[in-house]
């Protein structure tokens, strides 16, 4: 399961909204190569729904995960902090067994 705080959901309706996207654009989570702790998370819009997805959904906001990303991501929450310390989208991953400082990578 993948879920997501009321703040991040929030901040994906608004920025769908704001984008000019229906309410058919799903968030698409993946995770790649790279970042400086070797992987990083991606976060995108898309109305495409591929066979070999998996489907979350939480307070009404669909996330679509593909299956090798979804080794990484299993238990994940999705947040969205506007603090002082920075702007954004944050993944709690308790996969994760070290992040970098801006929290864009992780390791397992």
């Amino acid at each position: 399961m993948i879920s997501v705080t009321e703040k991040a959901k929030n901040r994906i309706v608004e920025l769908r909204s704001k984008e000019g996207k229906a309410d058919d654009h799903n968030i698409r989570v993946l995770v790649q190569g790279g970042g400086c702790s070797g992987l990083m998370y991606d976060l995108k819009f898309d109305s495409t729904i591929e066979d070999s997805d998996e489907i979350f959904e939480d307070k009404g906001i669909k996330i679509l995960v593909d299956k090798k990303s979804l080794l990484y991501l299993l238990g994940t929450t999705l947040d969205f902090s506007d603090g002082l310390n920075g702007k954004g989208f944050q993944f709690i991953n308790p996969n994760a067994t070290r992040t970098c400082g801006c929290g864009e990578s992780f390791a397992v």
